[in-house]
C-alpha cells in the first residue's frame, strides 16, 4: 500500500484495502478503518458491508460514512468530526484514491488547529495532497473557514 500518507501518529489516508490488505492494517497496528466510499462505485474491492465484516474480523473499529462528490456537505463533515475521536487510533481512512478522506481528515484536523481554509489547503498540499478538483478545494476552505473557532 505504497500510495498512504501518514497525517500524523493517529491518522493515515490512502486507497481502499483490498481484503488482504485489511488484514496487513490490523498487523501494523492499526485499530480502525473509515471507508468514505458509496455502496456501488466503480473499482471497489469490497463493499461496505463485506469490508466492514473483513475489518471486524480484523480486530478493529469500523465506520462508515458515504461520501461522493455530487453528496458531499457539511452534515457529513461534522458526522466524522463527531465521531473520530471516539474511533481506537491509531485510523486508516480511505475512498477509492486517498482524495476524499485527506479532504475529510484534513477539515476534522484544521478546525480543530484552528486553521483557515486557505491555510489547509496549502498544508494540505504541502504534505502531497493534489486538489486539482475546484469544487472540492472551495468544499474545504468554505467549510473550513465556517467551522474554525
Amino acid at each position: 500500500m505504497a500510495d498512504n500518507m501518514k497525517i500524523n501518529d493517529e491518522v493515515t489516508v490512502g486507497p481502499q484495502p483490498s481484503a488482504e490488505e485489511i488484514n496487513q492494517l490490523s498487523q501494523q497496528g492499526f485499530k480502525s478503518v473509515v471507508n468514505f466510499r458509496t455502496e456501488g462505485e466503480d473499482e471497489q474491492p469490497l463493499s461496505p458491508t463485506a469490508e466492514k465484516e473483513k475489518v471486524n474480523d480484523a480486530e478493529m473499529e469500523y465506520l462508515h460514512i458515504p461520501v461522493s462528490m455530487k453528496a458531499m456537505g457539511p452534515e457529513l463533515v461534522d458526522e466524522f468530526r463527531e465521531k473520530y475521536p471516539q474511533l481506537p487510533k491509531p485510523v486508516f481512512a480511505h475512498c477509492k484514491s486517498g482524495k476524499r478522506a485527506g479532504a475529510m481528515v484534513m477539515m476534522h484536523l484544521a478546525v480543530e488547529e484552528g486553521m483557515g481554509g486557505e491555510e489547509t489547503l496549502q498544508k494540505a498540499e504541502a504534505m502531497g495532497f493534489e486538489c486539482e478538483q475546484e469544487e472540492l478545494r472551495q468544499f474545504v476552505r468554505n467549510y473550513v473557514d465556517q467551522h474554525a473557532p
